[in-house]
């Protein structure tokens, strides 16, 4: 990726594995395809010491168990970001983190990089929405304290407005694990535009999602996760969209087919 170095403001510039760790690559998470192929690509001597991420936003798609979610959140905690959400400043920690990747990964920065970073996991974002309440006192009126009172897409819209596209400043890095789980399609268009103005302020986004339309962002890079291990990948060519167009065209031909008596 053609960033001067000197120069280079992204949060995550590779993402690498400390020298000293020890990993057994019989037990999971390492047994994934796209895990093991980020082990191995950053203990291969690549540049940078790791898999680089580009500035703006990468996209990682994938089927179920392909380690979209595994890898952000690995990559999260080795930012120093919670493990169920929230800043580096905190957020919500409930219970012992699965998987001890984030242990293994080393954070690659750009000598000019910004600091502060969001993580939003969409499964466990009201323990974060209790954490942030537990702050500022449940009945306060601030708005952290009503955030379990709205539904799962406003309360999501809702940080976005106040937490990641604010307008009186920007975050430096965000990462996302399948937001649109909560969104209609016009919030998910809505998200989709705010990711244009994120990337347009500088901040870096990596997100793991199963939404074709967020994908469909311009400009976005996109990995696809699979038994292959990661690909960079074309919008149109990704299965996720393939699918979808399919189904869309002829729901009835799928229906006929799942829908089949014995």
């Amino acid at each position: 990726m053609d960033v001067d170095w000197r120069y280079d403001t992204r949060p995550i510039r590779a993402v690498g594995v400390f020298a000293d760790v020890a990993i057994d690559v019989r037990k999971w998470p390492a047994t994934v395809p796209s895990i093991r192929a980020l082990l191995d690509t950053a203990r291969a001597g690549a540049p940078f010491g790791g898999w680089e991420f580009g500035p703006g936003v990468t996209f990682l798609v994938g089927e179920n168990g392909s380690g979209k979610s595994t890898l952000v959140e690995g990559i999260a905690a080795a930012a120093g970001l919670p493990p169920e959400g929230g800043t580096v400043n905190g957020g919500a920690r409930t219970r012992p983190v699965d998987s001890p990747l984030g242990e293994w990964l080393k954070i690659v920065r750009g000598p000019m990089a910004a600091t502060g970073g969001f993580f939003l996991r969409a499964e466990t974002m009201h323990q974060y929405y209790s954490w942030l309440e537990d702050g500022v006192g449940a009945g306060s009126g601030h708005p952290d304290a009503r955030l379990h009172e709205l539904s799962h897409g406003e309360s999501f819209n809702d940080l976005l407005d106040r937490k990641l596209d604010p307008d009186r400043f920007w975050v430096g890095l965000v990462l996302m694990d399948e937001p649109e789980a909560g969104l209609s399609f016009d919030s998910t268009l809505r998200w989709l535009v705010a990711l244009d103005r994120m990337r347009a302020r500088g901040t870096q986004v990596i997100c793991a999602t199963h939404s074709p339309v967020l994908a469909a962002l311009p400009g976005a890079t996109i990995l696809e996760l699979g038994e292959w291990g990661i690909r960079e990948a074309q919008w149109d060519e990704l299965e996720l969209v393939q699918h979808h167009r399919r189904f869309l065209d002829s729901p009835g031909r799928y229906l006929r087919h799942l829908l089949a008596s014995e």
